[in-house]
């Protein structure tokens, strides 16, 4: 039975892999992420070079897919950043709700009304609790976050830093089921508008630099937090993550206290429009890496 249940979830992870959506494993029977957090990281394969988290991990290749769910029957999750997806959930009302609270499906029949718009013809799974996954394509000029109530109470949207359960998916015993195979629709261009996030106003950079550290490592960090605070919109975690890691010797060797460096670049993370834990994560296992791997002073370059 086990190795029925692994195989139909293998299926599902490749069918799911085959249209171009990444995937991850979800704890059996659930609906969280099964790999390592960074505490656990053995910073080996696809970590050699620092922590990643699940969405970073998340994968196409058939291979990796097929060695994962032959360990465990997996859920199967899709990280939808980068599969280029903006899924709407719409959630059946919670026992701690208003017994007049409607569900996410209603709610958002509403809001299409209100719109103008007819309720889009996309690809749907209904979820176990009765609710209901809209798939649609993701805008490709813009990074958009998940949002939780954002359009309405019940409405919740996955995108970069969500995760969906794909269908084929079993929770507490009730699997995720495709109710229209339809082609995956462009978001409708009013829910971009409401899911767009309101330009922030602009504000200087205000970092607070070190003065106990020798000169060329102030340099350094200064240089590197404003390629941080200035990077463009697709390249900002990764900057953060090249730039920590650059300044990282320099913690190593005794010229920058952690704890500052660690702050200055949160500073700068969040100023370029990066989620406070985000930066935290990523400045975390940059200087992690930086000062594991770092070579003496004697010796560098």
């Amino acid at each position: 039975m086990t190795h029925d249940r692994n195989t139909t979830l293998l299926d599902a992870a490749l069918r799911a892999a085959a249209r171009g959506w990444y995937v991850h494993p979800l704890r059996p029977g659930g609906k969280a992420p099964a790999l390592h957090g960074e505490d656990r990281c053995p910073r080996t394969g696809a970590c050699a070079s620092g922590h990643l988290k699940w969405e970073q991990r998340a994968t196409l290749d058939a291979d990796r897919i097929r060695g994962a769910w032959a360990v465990h029957p997996f859920n199967v999750g899709i990280a939808p950043g980068p599969s280029g997806l903006v899924v709407v959930d719409l959630d059946m009302p919670k026992p701690e709700d208003d017994a007049d609270t409607p569900s996410g499906v209603d709610s958002f029949k509403a809001l299409c009304e209100r719109a103008g718009q007819a309720v889009p013809t996309t690809y749907r799974v209904r979820t176990p609790s009765g609710g209901m996954h809209l798939y649609f394509t993701a805008p490709t000029t813009l990074q958009l976050p998940s949002s939780k109530g954002k359009l309405a109470k019940r409405i919740d949207t996955r995108a970069w830093g969500g995760n969906v359960v794909a269908p084929g998916s079993t929770v507490n015993g009730q699997t995720y089921e495709i109710t229209d195979p339809a082609p995956v629709a462009e978001l409708p261009a009013w829910l971009l508008t409401a899911l767009t996030p309101a330009p922030q106003p602009a504000q200087p950079v205000r970092i607070h630099m070190p003065q106990s550290g020798s000169r060329a490592a102030e340099v350094a960090l200064q240089r590197e937090t404003v390629a941080v605070a200035t990077a463009p919109e697709g390249d900002r975690n990764a900057q953060l993550l090249r730039s920590a890691r650059a300044v990282g010797r320099f913690v190593a060797w005794g010229d920058l206290p952690r704890t500052e460096v660690e702050q200055a670049f949160q500073v700068a993370g969040e100023s370029a429009g990066l989620p406070a834990a985000e930066c935290r994560a990523t400045v975390r296992s940059a200087l992690n890496w930086s000062i594991r791997t770092c070579r003496p002073r004697e010796t560098a370059a």
